[in-house]
This record gives C-alpha cells, sequence and structure tokens, in this order.
C-alpha cells in the first residue's frame, strides 16, 4: 500500500458508523423536552448537537455526545433565581417519563442519558445576546448553590468549519487522526482540546493547505512535533468561542515518543514493517500490512465474534513471521469495548524471587538495571481514579522471536480477580507488554501500560 493509500483506509475506518441511531436518540430525547417545556413534540426543534459530534471530529466509537436543549424563554423566571438544580431535576423527568427503562441521571452540569453504546449529556439552556448581538448559552451550574455561565458552541463549531475549508479539509481529518492517538496512548485529554491544539497547529502553517493523503506521514510527524513543544499550560483558549480549555494532564513527553515513532515509520515507507509503524502511533484502526493482516486475522473485527467458535473454543489464526509458525492470540480492547478515555490509570510490578521483593519494574527500568528469567512479578494498580463501581482486565502480551518459537504469543483479554492485581512470572527473554484496563459502564475509560524487557 502506497502512503496515499494507507492514510486514506485509515481515515475511513475512523467514521462514525451509527449516525443514524445517534440522530434517532437525538431525536428521541429532544421530543420528550419540547413535550415538557414547549408544548410540541418535534423531534429538531429547540436542539442543537454539539461537542465533538457537532464539530464533525468524532470517531467511530464515539461514546460521549453533547446536546444543548434551547429553553423557551418564557421559563427564565421560573429557573433564574437558585432554581438551577430544578432547571435539571426537571429536565430528567421529562426524559424519563418518555423512556422509563433508560438510564437518566443529573450531573453537576448536565443530564446524562446512558444506552447500551454511547451516552448523551443534555444541558438545559438559555440563549442571549451580548452587547454586540452575538449570541451564547447560559446554562446551570448547581456546584456551591447554584450559578449560571456562558457557553458559545455554535461560534466553536462554525470556526472549526471556517478553518476546515480553507485548510483542504484536513483540520478534522487531523482532529480524528488525534483522538486515535489518544485511545491508543491513553493520554487524558478531551475532545475540545484535540481540536483547539489542531486548529492552532493548522492554522500556524501553510505546509498543509494544499496536500492530499499522500502527504498525512508529514503532516502527523509535524503535528506531534508541535505537540511535544508546547509549554505547560492549565489551558487553552477554544477557537471560536474563546472560552478556556483546561489541559487535564501534560501530553508533551507522549508526543515527543510519538514524534520519534513517526519518524521511524517514515524511514521505513516501501518496507512490510511500515504499516506495524504507523499502528504503533495511531492503533489497531490503521490498516495492517499483508504480512501483519495474516497475523491478526483473528482480532480484527471485534474479534470476528461470531467465528462459530461457539462450543468450539476461540478460533485463532496461525501467523508466519520470518523464522516461525505460531498461533496469534491477540485480542485488542477496541474490539470489545468503546474507548472514552476519561481518568488516570497508573500501574506497576514488584519484582521477587523465592517469595523476598527486591525492587519495582519501574525503579529497574529507570535505572536501567536488567530484568533476568526465573523471576516473580506483581502486576498492580497503585493510582485509579475512576468512580466505583468499575471493572479491571489485563492483557499480558509476548513478544519477540521466543515468544514466537515457543508458540506463546498470548495476548489474550482476562477479567480481574477482585485484587487489582495480577502475577506473572519471567520465563524466557524478549518484549513483554502488559495492559490494564478500567471498564465503566461498558465504555474503557481508563488504561495503563508497562513494557517488560526480559533479557
Amino acid at each position: 500500500m502506497t502512503i496515499s493509500e494507507m492514510f486514506s483506509s485509515f481515515l475511513n475506518k475512523l467514521k462514525i458508523d451509527n449516525s443514524e441511531k445517534i440522530s434517532l436518540r437525538y431525536g428521541e430525547i429532544t421530543s420528550s423536552l419540547n413535550k415538557k417545556f414547549s408544548g410540541t413534540e418535534s423531534k429538531e426543534a429547540n436542539s442543537l448537537q454539539v461537542g465533538s459530534y457537532g464539530r464533525h471530529t468524532g470517531i467511530k466509537g464515539i461514546s460521549d455526545l453533547d446536546m444543548l436543549y434551547i429553553m423557551p424563554k418564557g421559563k427564565w423566571d421560573t429557573y433564574k433565581d437558585g432554581k438551577q438544580s430544578q432547571l435539571l431535576t426537571d429536565t430528567k423527568d421529562a426524559i424519563k417519563a418518555r423512556y422509563p427503562k433508560t438510564d437518566v441521571r443529573v450531573d453537576r452540569l448536565v443530564v446524562t442519558v446512558t444506552y447500551t453504546d454511547f451516552y448523551i449529556e443534555v444541558q438545559p439552556v438559555f440563549e442571549e445576546l451580548d452587547d454586540e448581538d452575538e449570541s451564547y448559552f447560559k446554562y446551570p451550574d448547581t456546584y456551591n448553590g447554584g450559578s449560571w455561565k456562558k457557553t458559545k458552541p455554535r461560534q466553536e463549531m462554525q470556526e472549526i468549519k471556517d478553518l476546515n475549508e480553507k485548510k483542504n479539509n484536513n483540520l478534522r481529518m487531523l482532529c480524528k487522526m488525534a483522538r486515535a492517538w489518544r485511545n491508543k496512548h491513553n493520554v487524558n485529554m478531551g475532545g475540545l482540546l484535540i481540536d483547539t491544539l489542531a486548529y492552532n497547529f493548522m492554522r500556524a502553517t501553510s505546509d498543509f493547505d494544499d496536500k492530499s493523503f499522500l502527504y498525512f506521514d508529514f503532516l502527523s510527524r509535524d503535528f506531534f512535533k508541535y505537540l511535544s513543544e508546547q509549554p505547560d499550560k492549565s489551558h487553552y483558549k477554544a477557537p471560536g468561542s474563546n472560552q478556556n480549555v483546561r489541559v487535564k494532564e501534560k501530553f508533551q513527553n507522549i508526543a515527543d515518543e510519538t514524534y520519534s515513532l513517526c519518524l521511524k515509520a517514515i524511514d521505513a515507507e516501501g518496507k512490510e514493517t511500515v504499516n506495524e509503524k504507523w499502528r504503533k502511533v495511531y492503533g489497531s484502526h490503521f490498516p495492517a500490512g499483508e504480512v501483519e493482516e495474516s497475523k491478526s486475522e483473528s482480532s480484527i473485527g471485534g474479534l470476528l465474534t461470531g467465528l462459530a467458535a461457539v462450543g468450539a473454543g476461540l478460533a485463532v489464526a496461525k501467523a508466519v513471521s520470518a523464522k516461525h509458525s505460531y498461533d496469534n492470540t491477540e485480542e485488542f480492547i477496541e474490539n470489545s469495548y468503546q474507548v472514552s478515555i476519561q481518568y488516570n490509570l497508573v500501574i506497576d510490578c514488584d519484582v521477587s524471587q523465592n517469595g523476598f521483593r527486591e525492587n519495582s519494574l519501574a525503579n529497574m527500568l529507570t535505572r536501567r538495571i536488567p530484568l533476568l528469567a526465573n523471576k516473580k512479578l506483581n502486576f498492580k494498580v497503585t493510582h485509579c481514579d475512576v468512580p466505583p463501581p468499575y471493572s479491571l482486565k489485563w492483557k499480558i502480551l509476548n513478544r519477540g522471536d521466543e515468544a514466537e518459537r515457543r508458540n506463546c504469543v498470548r495476548g489474550q483479554l482476562h477479567d480481574d480477580e477482585g485484587y487489582q492485581s495480577k502475577s506473572e512470572t519471567t520465563n524466557f527473554r524478549g518484549s513483554h507488554l502488559v495492559e490494564c484496563y478500567a471498564i465503566k459502564n461498558g465504555y474503557m475509560v481508563a488504561r495503563a501500560k508497562i513494557d517488560v524487557p526480559i533479557k
């Protein structure tokens, strides 16, 4: 595949594939709120799709959707004086009355409506005009007794749209690729921050104003270089609205590592390994090459869950490397759960032998102490800010010639046994990978990983 074909296929795989269902849910919620507040059952009036979906920067598997319901002006007197919480409660009750079996809850700023494959955060708002006759919305904040705050999503959506058209539609595609990168590398970065950084980057350069997929390798390289060189900031200004967009955690180091991965992928152009190297940047949505395609046949498409494996065990593909033939058993969390990184998860590992703890793996890697065979490893969660209840899954992947020779690649997803830990042993040398995933309400909301280089 050429560079153009690879990135064209990649962006095609990132397209949202359930737009009809999303629009149906938006319409149902809008109708229930119109019946309560406006005396109509219109599925379109007084509703505004915002967030990543409204800016057209979301990707396949989008799980968090945003909607504004524009309240009738005549209702302002009912809620203006300290009735923010009441407005959210009335909004919840209106949705619940029409859809009693749906999970509907009040949060600090929104009403969350949770379905099986995504959730919609509904924010009731009042539309106003500022001194320059520019539209904005007042929304309720129930914190500390309640207050009214301002938001300007229309301006944000318009600004993204305008610059995207000036940049050969490359801005929105960059926003989508950045989301795939975020999900692959566990970057706790909100959608509006991604779009803001991509907007700032595209506005600062003219190198890609008329470029096609053929140059998306250089676009990736330059964008991650740009991210890696950003100063530490607590927030950025959103395009169009100029509202503050919070930085949840630093992203510069991960961006710098990704920049290096991009350089390696560019150097591999024309080689069999090029797709594999780009998949290290963007994850499993990036197309596999001919060699990798045969290796990952069993894991693509939700592990082909209908593989006629019922009662016969999970089928696996026979992969063939340059030296060995082996069963490719690796599974990908993205094929089992929608990805919505919202929280932080950190894991470490205690290394021991003969029942005595010797060191932590993180400390050994930092000090470049070699990890030898015949050690016991106890991987454990050291930090997780996901609100309970949630569940954990683990993945142990063996990589390298020795793993292939022994036909012991592994890589399946396993449930945590309730102790937030996973015990393993160092049996043979190679580059091994341990990942942990936090699952909440059917979404993968946090992930952590440790590379385990066994000498």
